[in-house]
């Protein structure tokens, strides 16, 4: 816990509201906590993963007080973003420190829908009443450079995988730049795992392959696959990658730091230094917690690093909805308690303060108004700047209809000339090739026709030959060679007695 919190908490809970774990915190030392239950001496963390918010970066004048960030920010991203005005999101952000502008400031900002926060929350909540703080857990990641557990700078990338998701995450001199969730979590791995083995092998032995041999299993089986496996996941890895360099003019990425929930697993950096090209080592930090030797989540231990972290080294950025109430006397209730107390007490000994109290309601009645005054003044000129607004968002909108139909027209000119500049050359180099293989084996071409509809796409060839066995070593020859473009159709093969000849029809349907 931070120095500030300390009068007040003896312990930290940190919560997995998506696996239900849980693990307290006290003197540095880390438990697993089987159950939980309310505590006022104890403060309640958990984390959002990256695939139940949206995030953005905006920008909003400069001229702007500081009174008025929030609802300028509120304003633009429901525009951005073209968000359901029905809907309350509950919005956070944090400021960017890498766009500079003369004009505006940048922020990142985090967007979760009400919803969504009590779907995740409601098992928790009802065990425990409160939660604290609720953080996005890319911005965790922020305490291993406060706390100095990584004291290098430059662009460093994060990649985790979780049970039902994968969060990428990038930081430039040891501040947030970008987060995107990864299709990968580890149940995909394990579904599409399954699909290239071809049976089910069962989730524990799978994460006990994954945690244990990792890359190099000694089944030969299982190694093919999960090489294949990792070689869609980097793929998808690299297109991120390639997007978010581009996106926020990154010349290159220094260090990658790749593990996942269920621990490190074998060759998995050394895979990703070799398919990347990019210095890569393993998620798995030694944070200076006491765990007993147990493997701890690497979130779960973050967590509990972000609350020894001084709330100015840190991102505050807490969307709990589920914050403890204050101190009795902090509340409205107790204040009108204490309030009622005074005055029962002044009353039977003053009887004077009856007129002190009307003059001091009548005082306060009169700073409220004028409060009021201001407020209403202030919401007017608002509205005022948001129906503008909607005015000229719906004239932009008009204007990018008509450029997008300009587009689509100039879209549907250029693909009619790309049909006639690549496909047709392209139809005719495969007709020769096709027109090779059939004098290979002797076989005459009768009749040749190409179809595009729905359903088919390819030749139909109409062959005539000798012998059927010529016929037959054809297609055992296409079948072999041309498979991986093209899908070969042949239902039959007749003699015409007439011409003496063997007849077939066969089919090429590209694929």
């Amino acid at each position: 816990m931070s120095k500030t919190q300390q009068p007040a908490f003896t312990s930290v809970l940190s919560i997995n509201p998506y696996k239900e774990t849980y693990y307290v915190g006290a003197s540095g030392k880390l438990e697993q906590a089987r159950s939980i239950s309310f505590s006022k001496t104890q403060y309640a963390m958990s984390y959002l993963n990256t695939n139940d918010f949206l995030t953005a970066l905006v920008g909003v004048s400069k001229n702007i007080p500081d009174d008025d960030l929030a609802f300028a920010i509120e304003n633009k991203v429901y525009e951005d973003l073209a968000l359901d005005m029905a809907i309350a999101y509950n919005i956070q952000y944090i400021e960017s420190s890498h766009q500079l502008n003369d004009k505006e400031r940048y922020f990142h900002v985090f967007i979760v829908d009400p919803i969504t926060m009590d779907e995740t929350f409601e098992v928790t909540v009802e065990k425990i009443k409160y939660i604290d703080q609720i953080v996005p857990v890319p911005l965790l990641i922020k305490g291993l450079y406060q706390r100095e557990i990584i004291q290098d700078v430059g662009v460093h990338c994060y990649i985790y995988f979780q049970d039902n998701d994968a969060f990428f995450t990038i930081y430039n001199d040891q501040e947030f730049v970008y987060t995107k969730s990864l299709k990968y979590s580890i149940s995909m791995m394990y579904e599409r795992f399954s699909e290239l083995y071809g049976e089910q092998i069962g989730m524990p032995l799978f994460i006990q392959m994954l945690s244990g041999e990792g890359l190099g299993a000694e089944n030969k089986e299982y190694q093919r696959d999960l090489i294949k496996l990792f070689g869609e996941l980097f793929l998808h890895i690299n297109d991120v990658l390639t997007y978010s360099k581009r996106a926020f003019e990154l010349e290159t990425i220094d260090q990658i730091y790749i593990g996942s929930q269920i621990g490190t697993i074998a060759g998995l950096d050394e895979y990703s230094q070799t398919y990347l090209g990019l210095i890569s080592k393993t998620f798995d930090f030694d944070y200076g917690f006491d765990t007993n030797g147990q493997y701890v989540d690497q979130v779960h231990q973050l967590m509990h690093l972000y609350t020894m972290t001084e709330s100015d080294e840190r991102y505050e950025c807490n969307f709990s909805l589920y914050p403890r109430p204050p101190k009795f006397m902090q509340r409205a209730s107790g204040k009108l308690i204490a309030i009622s107390g005074l005055a029962l007490v002044v009353a039977f000994s003053y009887p004077v303060a009856f007129w002190s109290l009307t003059f001091a309601e009548e005082l306060n009645k009169s700073l409220l108004d004028t409060e009021y005054n201001e407020i209403h003044s202030i919401k007017t000129t608002r509205e005022a700047t948001i129906n503008l607004k909607t005015v000229e968002k719906t004239a932009v909108t008009k204007l990018v209809l008509a450029e997008q139909t300009e587009l689509d027209r100039q879209m549907n000119t250029l693909e009619k000339i790309h049909d006639v500049k690549v496909d047709y050359p392209m139809k005719a180099k495969l007709i020769t090739e096709f027109a090779a293989d059939l004098n290979k084996f002797n076989v005459k071409l009768e009749k040749l026709s190409y179809n595009q509809a729905k359903d088919f796409k390819g030749f139909t060839f109409h062959m005539i030959s000798h012998k059927d066995k010529e016929i037959t070593r054809l297609l055992e020859y296409l079948t072999k060679k041309k498979t991986t473009r093209f899908h070969f159709v042949l239902e039959e093969i007749t003699f015409d007695e007439d011409k003496n000849r063997y007849l077939s029809e066969m089919k090429a349907v590209l694929k």
